[in-house]
This record gives C-alpha cells, sequence and structure tokens, in this order.
C-alpha cells in the first residue's frame, strides 16, 4: 500500500508538470502579443509606442528565448512564485487568494446541493416500486445533463430575481446572493451524480446477498442504506474527479451569467486580455484540485470496498501505465 501511494503521488507530480508545460507551449504559441493587449487595455486601437511595448517586454521576460522563459518560469512556479500579471502588474497568487474564497462559496455550497438532490433521486429512483414514477425519476438526470448552464441561470435569473424578487439578480453576497448560482451550477453535476449512483443501486440491488437480507426480515430502505450504499457508491467516488472538472468549468460560465467575482471570472477575463501567468496560474491550481481529489478517492477506495485492497498492488503496475492517459486528461479538463 505504501509503495501504491507514492507512485500515486509521483504520477500527481507528473501531471502538473505536463500541465503546466502544455500550457506553458499552447499560450505561447498564440498569434497575439499579450504586452500590447494589456497597453491597449481601452481597446481603442490606438498606436502605442514601440519603445514602451519593447520596455515592458524585456520587464516581463518576453523577448528571451522560449525555453529561457520556460526554466525560468519553472523554477519560480517550484518556489510558490508564480510571477505577475501582465494586464494589472498584481502577483498571480495575490490575484488568485483574492478570487478563490468567492469560488469556494460557491463550489461548496453547489456541491452540498448536487449531492442532496443526486443522491436524493438516485435513493428514490430504486427504493419506489410503482413503473412509471420509477421512470419518471429515471429521466431526471439525463434531464439536468443535457440543459446548457447558462440557460438554466439565465432561467432561475428570471423566476427568482426578476419575477419573485425573492434573492439579488448580479453580484450577490451571502447565502441569498449565492443560492442561485450554486443552484445553477449544482444541477448538471447532481444529474451526473444520480445518474452513476442509480445505476449502481440498481446492479447492486440484483445481487445475491441483497436476497439473503430481504429473507431475514429486512426492510427495502434498511437493506438499501446498510446493503447496498456502500458497494454501489464505488463508481460514484470514481468519477469524483469529472465531477470537480465539471464543477471548475462551470463556474466560468455562473460567475459570467451572475456577474460573480471568483476563479471563473478571473479565467475568463485573463483569457480574453491573453494574460499568460494568470492563466498558467489557474491552470496549476485547478490541476492540483484535480489530481489531489483523485488521490484521495484512491485512498478512500479500500473503506468503501475491502476487496479493492487486495487488488492494490496489482493495480499498481496498471496505474503507472496509464499515467500519460492521466495527465492527458487533466490537461483537457483544466
Amino acid at each position: 500500500m505504501a509503495r501504491y501511494v507514492v507512485v500515486r503521488v509521483l504520477q500527481a507530480i507528473w501531471v502538473l508538470w505536463a500541465a503546466f508545460t502544455i500550457s506553458f507551449v499552447v499560450l505561447y504559441l498564440l498569434p497575439a502579443d499579450p504586452v500590447s493587449i494589456a497597453a491597449d487595455g481601452a481597446g481603442a486601437g490606438t498606436p502605442i509606442d514601440k519603445a514602451a511595448i519593447a520596455e515592458l517586454q524585456a520587464r516581463y521576460g518576453l523577448d528571451r528565448p522560449l525555453w529561457e522563459q520556460y526554466w525560468t518560469a519553472l523554477i519560480h512556479a517550484l518556489t510558490g512564485d508564480l510571477g505577475h500579471s501582465i494586464a494589472t502588474g498584481q502577483p498571480v497568487t495575490s490575484a488568485l487568494g483574492d478570487a478563490l474564497p468567492n469560488t469556494l462559496g460557491l463550489a461548496g455550497l453547489a456541491l452540498l446541493f448536487a449531492v442532496l438532490g443526486g443522491v436524493s433521486v438516485a435513493f428514490a429512483a430504486t427504493y419506489v416500486r410503482r413503473p412509471w414514477l420509477r421512470d419518471a425519476l429515471s429521466s431526471l438526470p439525463s434531464l439536468g445533463v443535457s440543459v446548457p448552464t447558462f440557460w438554466t441561470g439565465l432561467l432561475l435569473l428570471q423566476l427568482f430575481s426578476f419575477h419573485w424578487r425573492l434573492a439579488p439578480a448580479f453580484g450577490g453576497h451571502g447565502f441569498t446572493g449565492t443560492v442561485l448560482p450554486a443552484l445553477t451550477l449544482a444541477i448538471p453535476i447532481g444529474a451526473v451524480l444520480a445518474q452513476v449512483l442509480a445505476a449502481g443501486l440498481a446492479s447492486t440491488w440484483r445481487q445475491p446477498f441483497v436476497d439473503v437480507a430481504l429473507a431475514k426480515g429486512g426492510s427495502r430502505g434498511w437493506v438499501l442504506r446498510k446493503h447496498v450504499l456502500r458497494p454501489a457508491s464505488v463508481p460514484t467516488f470514481t468519477i469524483a474527479g469529472v465531477l470537480v472538472g465539471n464543477m471548475l468549468a462551470g463556474s466560468v460560465v455562473v460567475e459570467t451569467v451572475f456577474a460573480r467575482q471568483g476563479v471563473g471570472r478571473l479565467t475568463q477575463t485573463s483569457v480574453l486580455a491573453q494574460d499568460i501567468p494568470v492563466v498558467q496560474g489557474i491552470v496549476l491550481l485547478t490541476s492540483t484540485v484535480f489530481v489531489t481529489v483523485n488521490l484521495a478517492v484512491d485512498l478512500l477506495y479500500p473503506l468503501l470496498d475491502p476487496r479493492i485492497a487486495g487488488r492494490s498492488r496489482r493495480a499498481t503496475t496498471d496505474s503507472e501505465t496509464a499515467s500519460i492517459e492521466t495527465a492527458e486528461e487533466v490537461v483537457v479538463r483544466a
């Protein structure tokens, strides 16, 4: 088990390096000049002094060879220095620190709504006996996944902010200002959670040990909670990394629709301004969250299903072979 943990930590380091490297190459291959974009902040398209542009490029090291810029950025990132924003001059760590609390509050409330809603729908779809009601509940996750996030946000704004005036429309704070963005972000995540958990519950419910528990006099609800839930939740934990990726990607849309300051809004403005240091900082942040969640899920597997502990040594060899695929997946989601 110790060897397995060490290998997984090394894979996480490999993923972070791959995310940093690929994002660096992609950003520096873009044709636009971030210094020129920052200098023409008003977007007026007025001529800019070439000497001033050259001075700014030298200040941020953009006049040096590409390999030297990459090596310098990598060494500084290892020490926790992510550089300064080209658009604002603010340290990247400070910009992320200012934006992160709002996004964490939004993501935490959205995750709570998603878990409560997804688990409730999955349990209800498994517990009820009427076919028409079970089919109706089973169709709800597909509907939640198919509806675009921005459309859900606009619909909630129209109903709860403009029509009923129960919550602020834009830039709200506290629970009332966060509940609508959290619901918007929670619906697709909860729908995926309900789909996977409902499939796991239905599959586990057909196992022989469930018939034995029912034959001993256990009620459907008791057997569902005590015997079916733990083994059925393993596939749900497997997609935890996917759910985190969807949450981080969805925050960009949600924070834009509701005019909230956070990592998602910072991502949008940084990409439009081609602010390379900030975008790289966001990629590293999201990659770190992604690999941390996946590592925690891997370590929790034996607690959910003790049979997995016996296979952990054999799985270590397979995980070494799949490290490159994991890196590519994280980069795509970041």
